[in-house]
């Protein structure tokens, strides 16, 4: 404990101030004093240069030249050892005394071998000059202990780069007089950190991010060149007596700002900043400051990487800039009541076009876009200018307005609350069931999709009513009367930041309210409620107003989430201590409730998580993350024999442990989720969601983390963690909090007076309230998989059950041989006949005592000690002729045929395989099942008397593989039907079935994979499990269904508090004990379950998928009511079959005309006749009529298939009144 604490002083606390130097008492000396006068260097040169020389541009330059000098050397150096390394010589020499023992006599040696070993030491050739070369004494770990490794040319100009700017920029703002007395020295120290941190990052310089990264050694430089660069602006600005707009708001916010980052002394505290973990990794800054810009200016969605980030930005900011062209050219035009100009009308078409085609694409550049937009921008642009043209919202205003403020609250009311609500497993926490149930509510085990319901089709009505008629028409009703309002007041003046910021508002809002409009009504209501009634003179415009809003509203429900977390996560009256310090922690954070407050504010407005000091009642502040969260693109590798060494493969089972097998669940449950999750959103089968929700998903036994990440108009990009089966006790507690029900509870405080019917009791009512967490929905069905699985132990325990398999086996290796194309081409065979000489003899006796046996053989004859040709014909000759007479082919089965050799030897290699790889111990359960699980997995272990079967292996691959797994199957239904599989014909039925319908395969080979993924019916599968001592083999049975699952929303700034304190406490603190405090369960906010979902190793999740997108064209049910994707192709095919549709009831008239029929058809039955167009009609009505043909011109007509179409209504119709 003592040492961690020192280690965790020494390399977390000292480097933190020093920028990651620190002694290491496990390098050298040498190391330790390079890193020492390096570090003194950088710290003394800017500090003993301001004191000495006057502030002028000669000490800037002489300070700049020298640091840029100085790291191009290092870096040269470095970069040149580094390819000596890779490239140069190695002499390998001893020394001289070394070299003069080698040369004494044997027993010199041998005496003074004891006393000193010969040491050997490696040189490599370094090239100084041409034609000059020195054998250096070095080694590359050495070097790297000393210096990290730029392995690229553009990273080492990069780091002198950075290295150059810090010096220049710190050194300005030095001379400027920004520093004073000891903060000289202070400012020299963060200047030396930021330096040394690009020659040597310590693994621990950057203590709170998870994983490793080359940008880590810029990240310190990056923000000092940030922070330092700001400071030299806002100070040449507010020097400046003319500034760009001369207005005293303007003039103030600058002031502010600059009193908040230099005043405060924020530079200063770089150490501590760093130390507490403030700032993440510079590119992870850089996604989230692209990310919030792009989403709370330009309405944009979460950024994926980088380059997302990057990619995002940039196609916000081409659009704004074509649309800023046209709204100044806009407002430029005159107005009159009577009409609106063209350009305008233009400008707001392009400006919901935009919008639209902005909220249909993904963040990640590589996914395609969305070809049904080019229909549907058209369309929009057409009616979006003919409408803005028609002075509809001039004309009638303000009463369009009015009622589009009400249409909008209305909508959004019934949508986005009352129905989500009814939806509710318990509507307002008050109601013991939900109001408006689906079918599959009451139903055990749907076996069917999802019905889709009445109220599921209204929901998506409205949702898509609000999002392209209301919303668009309020933005657009607000931009038309900004604008006319300018030309009422003679406004003829246009600030460009006025256009800017109506162009901003406008993609904003509209492009908002395609992605997710859930809380768009309660933003308008808060708009109209503050900028009218409470401060009118704060008001600008409507819209601006609106977008304002838009951005204070989103904060404040996040200020909510956390307060909810907080006051959930610390109430007294459900503690939950996993550790002594919990409950010291506890009492000491009720004085500092101001402090937590003023944190939380601070969180809310930079988006950062507020964490649980190692899983306390204490909150810090972490460092700014991502609606993604983590830095790593982390996804779970599944291992099998395609990604493994073949040692692996052989020595021990790939991938034996559970999490591994299982994971295949999940990634099948992935798959599901992209083809139906947006769809399900869209139908309110989730409730209401935005952008970084996080739900859980529990069933019987799997529970996996769903955290949506982007929010598209049609489109969610979301990653699924999948939890353990069999997890730890705390987890199956809070699942067991998850799954029961609180229906049943009666209790009011200390009495238990009852409920009112349908209503839930006082407490459970009051403990729901107190949850992070809510069930969603209780019956929602996705496609998976239902495990069932058998102790193999159990089946095989006694003797005759085991003999009951390997006749199942030698059976089912008749079958496969039989059934092999390659049968004709073995039985002729030279090689194959003259291996097989011996097995052609009736006397010829295996007498193997360690594979044959009384007890598992069925042609083991006692009084011989063996297995003959004549028992085992006489078990399984009826068999083979019975296998060999399905053929199409007739193939030569009696007892002396060459076919009945070769399935003999078969069936004796078969079992001696069995025998060798149970060890020759197959009268042992255990080691029966270890020899049949080694086959099953297809590890053959060939003996040299059966050496013949390697002249053509598909005799291994595709007879005796298969034939063990077949046997397998058909060992279980024996306990089913007993009777049938001794009957040769129900038997070969069943496995000729099975071959094509059931997929058996152990899961490390990848066709088990690819047979899962693929959806196939029914699998099968033999697993050796090895869990907490126990050695057991699993008969796992997979059958694909509809699987039931509770959907449960979890509060999102609890996942991001629980997850940003496991890194803190695992990476920072290196607390590494698996029973530590902050993973035991507490119910109120499922705190193991949510620490178990992060990467790896802070959780351990038992799969996490790759960021998957589902779009709403592939959900079947969602289709159904809109009719999929208006595209150029859907058009045309719509189109084409119009066509074809009415030049076929063309020609179906044209026949018509000339039908005759026979006289004894009555009138009234004629129309059906002349309709008829099936064959089993035409007999039917035939049947009716006694006549034996309808004719055409005298000769027998056949019935067009376009005529079936209208012989159903009419029969019904006619049949009554004849």
């Amino acid at each position: 404990m003592v040492s961690q604490v020192v280690q965790t002083l020494r390399q977390g606390v000292w480097a933190s101030v020093t920028g990651g130097w620190y002694h290491d008492p496990d390098q050298n000396k040498f190391n330790n004093s390079c890193h020492l006068y390096l570090w003194i260097f950088l710290l003394m040169l800017p500090l003993s240069l301001h004191l000495a020389l006057p502030p002028t541009t000669m000490a800037l330059s002489i300070y700049c030249t020298s640091i840029t000098v100085f790291f191009i050397l290092i870096k040269l150096a470095n970069y040149r050892l580094h390819l000596m390394f890779d490239e140069g010589e190695a002499v390998v020499r001893s020394s001289v005394s070394d070299l003069t023992k080698e040369e004494d006599s044997l027993d010199e040696s041998s005496e003074t071998s004891t006393q000193e070993k010969p040491t050997r030491k490696i040189y490599y050739k370094l090239k100084l000059f041409p034609g000059k070369v020195i054998n250096l004494l070095y080694d590359r770990l050495t070097l790297l202990a000393l210096l990290d490794r730029n392995q690229e040319v553009v990273e080492n100009l990069v780091a002198v780069f950075m290295a150059f700017l810090v010096s220049f920029l710190g050194f300005v703002l030095l001379n400027h007089g920004c520093f004073k007395d000891f903060w000289v020295f202070q400012f020299c120290l963060v200047i030396a950190s930021c330096q040394y941190s690009l020659l040597k990052v310590r693994n621990i310089q950057h203590l709170w991010s998870k994983g490793h990264n080359q940008l880590v050694a810029y990240s310190r430089a990056a923000y000092f060149c940030i922070f330092c660069a700001l400071i030299w602006m806002l100070e040449q600005l507010l020097r400046r007596k003319d500034l760009p707009v001369s207005t005293l708001d303007t003039q103030f916010a600058i002031t502010t700002f600059f009193c908040l980052i230099h005043k405060t002394g924020f530079t200063y505290c770089f150490p501590i900043t760093f130390l507490v973990g403030l700032f993440p990794q510079i590119n992870t800054f850089t996604i989230y400051l692209l990310e919030q810009i792009d989403m709370h200016l330009f309405g944009g969605t979460a950024a994926t990487s980088l380059v997302s980030a990057v990619y995002g930005i940039l196609r916000s900011l081409i659009a704004l800039a074509l649309l800023y062209g046209f709204c100044f050219g806009a407002l430029k035009e005159p107005w009159d009541e009577q009409h609106t100009p063209a350009l305008f009308s233009g400008f707001c078409g392009l400006l919901v076009v935009f919008s639209y085609h902005l909220s249909r694409q993904s963040s990640d550049p590589s996914k395609e876009i969305l070809l049904s937009d080019v229909v549907v921008c058209s369309v929009a642009y057409i009616l979006t200018f003919a409408i803005t043209a028609s002075t509809v919202f001039l004309s009638l205003k303000p009463f369009v307005t009015i009622v589009l403020y009400a249409l909008a609250g209305t909508v959004g009311f019934v949508t986005h609350y009352l129905i989500p609500q009814l939806r509710k497993h318990h509507p307002w926490l008050w109601i013991s069931h939900p109001v408006l149930k689906t079918k599959e509510y009451h139903q055990f085990e749907p076996r069917e999709d999802a019905v889709l319901m009445w109220f599921e089709r209204l929901y998506v009505g409205l949702l898509c009513f609000e999002k392209y008629v209301v919303y668009p028409a309020i933005v657009l009703s607000a931009l038309t009367n900004d604008v006319d309002a300018r030309t009422q007041h003679h406004i003829t003046q246009i600030c460009l930041c006025d256009v800017l910021l109506t162009t901003v508002a406008g993609l904003k809002l509209l492009r908002s309210s395609f992605c997710d409009p859930s809380f768009q009504f309660l933003t308008l209501l808060f708009t109209l409620v503050f900028f009218h009634f409470d401060c009118p003179h704060f008001s600008e415009s409507f819209l601006l107003d609106f977008f304002v809003m838009s951005i204070v509203f989103h904060k404040m429900r996040e200020l909510l989430l956390k307060l909810h977390f907080i006051l959930v996560y610390i109430a007294p009256w459900q503690i939950a201590w996993g550790s002594a310090f919990h409950a010291f922690a506890q009492p000491f954070a009720v004085p500092h409730s101001a402090m937590l407050l003023l944190q939380t504010l601070l969180t809310t407005v930079f988006y950062t998580p507020l964490a649980p000091f190692l899983g306390s009642a204490i909150f810090i502040s972490s460092y700014p993350r991502p609606i993604k969260f983590w830095e790593r693109n982390y996804n779970t590798k599944r291992i099998d024999n395609s990604n493994s060494r073949l040692v692996s493969q052989v020595d021990k089972e790939t991938g034996c442990d559970d999490s591994n097998l299982n994971s295949i669940f999940y990634e099948y449950l992935t798959r599901s989720l992209q083809h139906s999750l947006c769809g399900d959103l869209m139908l309110g089968r989730w409730g209401n969601y935005s952008a970084g929700d996080c739900f859980i998903l529990a069933s019987d036994y799997l529970n996996a983390l769903v955290h949506l990440i982007e929010i598209g108009n049609g489109l969610v990009t979301f990653q699924l963690r999948g939890l353990e089966f069999r997890g730890t006790y705390c987890q199956q507690r809070e699942v067991e909090a998850i799954t029961e029900g609180v229906e049943e509870d009666d209790a009011c405080c200390c009495c238990e007076p009852g409920h009112l019917p349908h209503m839930l009791s006082c407490n459970a009512a009051f403990n729901l309230r107190w949850l992070a967490w809510e069930v969603m929905a209780t019956k929602y069905l996705l496609e998976g998989y239902s495990i069932s699985e058998n102790n193999a132990a159990t089946m095989l325990q006694v003797y005759d059950l085991r003999k009951l398999l390997i006749t199942y086996y030698l059976k089912s290796i008749i079958y496969y041989l039989i059934h092999s194309p390659k049968l004709c081409t073995w039985l002729k065979d030279a090689a194959v006949q003259e291996a097989l000489q011996s097995y052609t003899k009736w006397h010829h006796i295996e007498r193997d005592p360690q594979v044959f046996s009384v007890k598992i053989d069925e042609d083991y004859v006692h009084c011989l000690q063996g297995v003959t040709r004549a028992s085992f014909c006489n078990v399984y000759l009826e068999w083979i002729q019975h296998c060999a007479g399905k053929m199409e082919t007739t193939v030569d089965s009696d007892e002396d045929s060459p076919l009945v050799t070769l399935s003999y030897a078969l069936s004796v290699l078969g079992r001696r395989s069995l025998g060798t790889a149970s060890h020759n111990m197959s009268n042992s359960l255990e080691s029966f099942l270890y020899g049949f699980n080694t086959l099953f997995k297809g590890d053959f272990r060939i003996a040299t008397k059966d050496e013949w079967v390697f002249a053509d292996l598909d005799l291994l691959q595709k007879v005796v593989a298969p034939a063990v797994r077949m046997s397998l199957k058909l060992h279980q239904d024996h306990f089913t039907c007993l009777e049938e599989t001794e009957e040769a014909s129900i038997l070969y039925e069943a496995i000729t079935n099975y071959r094509s319908s059931l997929v058996i395969c152990h899961e490390s080979d990848p066709a088990w994979r690819k047979a899962v993924l693929s959806s196939r019916d029914t699998l099968l599968t033999m697993r050796h499990m090895i869990d907490d001592g126990t050695d057991e083999y699993k008969i796992i049975m997979l059958y694909k269904r509809h699987l039931s699952f509770k959907v449960i929303k979890i509060n999102k700034e609890c996942v991001r508090g629980l997850w940003a304190g496991q890194q803190q406490e695992l990476v920072f603190l290196r607390n590494r004990n698996p029973e530590r405090g902050s993973i035991q369960n507490s119910k109120q906010a499922l705190r193991n379950m949510v620490n178990s979902s992060c990467d790896q190793p802070l959780g351990y999740p038992m799969y996490v998928s790759p960021l998957t997108t589902s779009y709403a064209g592939t959900h079947r049910t969602l289709r159904s009511i809109g009719g999929g994707a208006l595209s150029l192709d859907a058009i045309r095919s719509w189109l084409c079959s119009k066509w074809l549709r009415s030049v076929s009831n063309q020609h179906h008239f044209a026949y018509l005309k000339s039908v005759s029929f026979p006289p004894q058809a009555p009138p009234s039955l004629k129309l059906p006749l002349l309709m008829c167009s099936s064959r089993n009609s035409h007999h039917m009505l035939k049947s009716l009529f006694k006549c034996n043909s309808v004719s055409v011109g005298g000769r027998p007509k056949a019935l067009t298939p376009s005529s079936l179409l209208f012989i159903i209504p009419t029969l019904f119709y006619t049949l009554p009144s004849a």
